[in-house]
């Protein structure tokens, strides 16, 4: 920021409720303040403003906007990690006044629709995703979109059943979900298995080249699809990263 740049002002909300969306996952609803603007796949601070308990972390957290802008409520996710801030999250009295930062980030969708949009996204990394689905869907863009969706098991796959349903309803939108740990799980599964590679891409995507690439996750699986993209000769400059350090 220079030196005579004004930061942005933090925006009053209020906790409006809260569900669980996956085994150990929650989303957060806040009331949208009227001047609060974003586009879809960025994210922004959410302030504690008296906390019944803190820790070193401090009362401030970054989180990905799950919801869309056409939508009237903010809407954040989150692993539901054993820490001050999330302990007192999930106790908070509806009503609670928070403060939510400015919208900030650029892991947004590209402009240019001739391109396809491949989102790899691993656990809570689903978020920004959400968001950018659901708007399209909701301003019926003419961008193909792919998303690769990976979790341990069906019970740990956070806002599946949206997925399912934006699916459905967009014609330009395809959902390969794939499970890592089914001899975890009690429920059925018939979809994919095993981590995304380059043969999930192969079987799925007419090509894997002349797309623009969107990964977020926790970093070892940022990491790991990058890898996998540059080996198999995907252009660098198609690759756009998010990582979820801590939230999974």
């Amino acid at each position: 920021m220079a030196a005579n740049e004004i930061p942005a002002p933090d925006f009053g909300s209020r906790l409006l409720s809260r569900i669980e969306v996956a085994e150990g996952t929650m989303a957060f609803y806040f009331e949208k303040p009227q001047q609060f603007d974003f586009k879809p796949g960025q994210a922004a601070d959410v302030t504690l403003l008296d906390p019944p308990e803190t820790d070193s972390e401090g009362n401030t957290r970054t989180f990905s906007i799950a919801s869309s802008p056409f939508e009237n409520n903010l809407m954040f996710a989150t692993r539901m990690r054993d820490t001050a801030f999330k302990r007192s999250l999930k106790s908070l009295p509806l009503g609670t006044e928070v403060k939510i930062g400015p919208a900030m980030g650029s892991f947004t969708l590209h402009k240019n629709s001739a391109k396809a949009a491949v989102f790899l996204a691993g656990g809570i990394g689903i978020t920004p995703f959400l968001s950018i689905l659901r708007q399209a869907d909701h301003d019926r863009l003419p961008h193909k979109l792919y998303l690769l969706y990976s979790n341990r098991r069906p019970e740990d796959t956070a806002f599946l059943e949206v997925l399912q349903e934006l699916e459905k309803s967009n014609p330009n939108f395809r959902l390969i979900c794939t499970m890592t740990e089914m001899s975890q799980s009690q429920k059925e599964w018939k979809g994919e298995v095993g981590f995304i590679n380059k043969e999930t891409l192969m079987k799925h995507l007419t090509t894997i080249y002349g797309h623009i690439y969107y990964i977020a996750g926790p970093p070892t699986m940022v990491a790991a699809m990058r890898k996998m993209l540059v080996d198999a000769a995907v252009d660098e400059d198609d690759i756009r990263t998010e990582d979820f350090a801590g939230y999974l």
